[in-house]
């Protein structure tokens, strides 16, 4: 009997550090055969092409799907979208999976799930059902939950509100957040390997910060990352790691001006295009706070105990842990905010929490388990569940 084909996709650096281990897994189940399609910032040199880092971790990659030019205004990722799903149209009918497994909601994501809509494969969607009404991914996440067929969710309250979209109970599993697993089943280097790696000071205390742009707010992204990068001015003993960002529209002016700001303060500022994924656990473990509006400040760093100051109406609407410190664009605030994370008061506040998207465990074991289960074949018709209370009268 031929072994269903699962192909993973994934676009950018921190969607395989998620990844990770539901690809190995695959890999060495003798039930399926493994397919992987990379695309847009993987195989871009601007944003690190971190396509290299898949390869050394010894993946075979079946499709590379570039998409991204130089142009990062919404017309340009308009256009960059047309590519992505005509290059996935192609690595599809090439590869002919059985299944395919995306996670998240950035535009190449839903490039995927668009070519396979026109081909018949029935997708499996992880991250469905959260909330960022900041970034226009919000948007793409929904259309991705009504395209796909089966759906494994971080939360109870995401699992609860794909159903609300009429996606049928039966198809929908809560398995948790599956990056987490990294945690528990990576060997994550020490504080003073990484200090050593990155050339800081042993002894220095430091912040991670990741800022992308808040695609759907109206101000400039560069005149609100002035605002925390002058926050941090008044923290002149923290070291700074820097990770850039995204290919979002406005990224390539972020980067631009993270780089200007690095060149200022090479004395305490270390700026990477990625961290890789053991680098940036550990340096998200060993942080006195993460600071910025990347999703990994509210579901990675709650589980280890770090605090994060969450900036702007980037992630407005997801799930926020005790640890999480919300403020606004305005650099007195970010600052009052860090001082309040980094107090040892807060710090043994919320070591007794429970975040909402869990501890470390085993998500990729759950949602192998349902794979095994599943008859691939008899996905792709969908059923509309409506709400017992809202059932449409005949």
């Amino acid at each position: 009997m031929t072994k269903p084909r699962i192909c993973v996709t994934t676009g950018t650096r921190a969607d395989y550090g998620l990844l990770y281990w539901l690809m190995h897994d695959l890999h060495d189940d003798p039930d399926f055969e493994l397919q992987i399609a990379v695309s847009a910032m993987h195989l871009s040199p601007a944003f690190g092409e971190t396509v290299r880092f898949i390869r050394a971790d010894g993946f075979k990659i079946d499709a590379e799907i570039p998409c991204l030019d130089d142009d990062d205004s919404d017309a340009g990722m308009a256009r960059a979208f047309g590519r992505a799903v005509d290059g996935f149209r192609g690595a599809f009918e090439q590869l002919e999976p059985d299944f395919l497994v995306i996670l998240g909601d950035r535009f190449e994501a839903l490039a995927a799930a668009t070519a396979a809509t026109f081909l018949h494969i029935p997708v499996g969607h992880i991250h469905g059902g959260e909330v960022t009404l900041g970034a226009m991914d919000d948007t793409f996440r929904h259309a991705i939950t009504k395209m796909a067929h089966l759906h494994f969710t971080a939360a109870g309250q995401y699992a609860d509100r794909v159903i609300q979209m009429g996606e049928a109970p039966e198809r929908v599993f809560n398995i948790g957040a599956i990056g987490l697993d990294n945690f528990r089943r990576l060997s994550i280097p020490d504080r003073l390997e990484l200090m050593r790696e990155l050339e800081i000071e042993p002894e220095r205390e430091y912040v991670l910060m990741t800022y992308h742009p808040a695609t759907m707010d109206s101000a400039s992204p560069v005149a609100a990352l002035e605002q925390v990068l002058e926050a941090l001015q008044s923290f002149p003993d923290l070291a700074v790691i820097i990770t850039k960002a995204n290919s979002d529209p406005g990224g390539r002016k972020i980067n631009a001006r993270l780089e200007t700001f690095h060149s200022q303060h090479r004395d305490r500022v270390r700026l990477v295009a990625s961290l890789g994924q053991l680098r940036y656990l550990a340096a998200m473990k060993h942080a006195r706070v993460v600071l910025g509006n990347s999703s990994s400040g509210l579901i990675e760093a709650p589980a280890v105990d770090v605090p994060t100051v969450n900036v702007g109406p980037r992630q407005l609407g997801r799930l926020k842990a005790m640890s999480v410190i919300d403020t606004v664009e305005e650099t007195g605030a970010i600052v009052r905010a860090m001082t309040e994370a980094m107090s040892p008061s807060f710090r043994d506040a919320i070591k007794d929490s429970a975040p909402p998207y869990g501890r470390p465990g085993d998500a990729t074991g759950s949602l192998l388990s349902v794979l095994r289960k599943i008859d691939f074949a008899r996905l792709l018709q969908k059923p509309f569940y409506d709400l017992p209370d809202q059932a449409l009268k005949e």
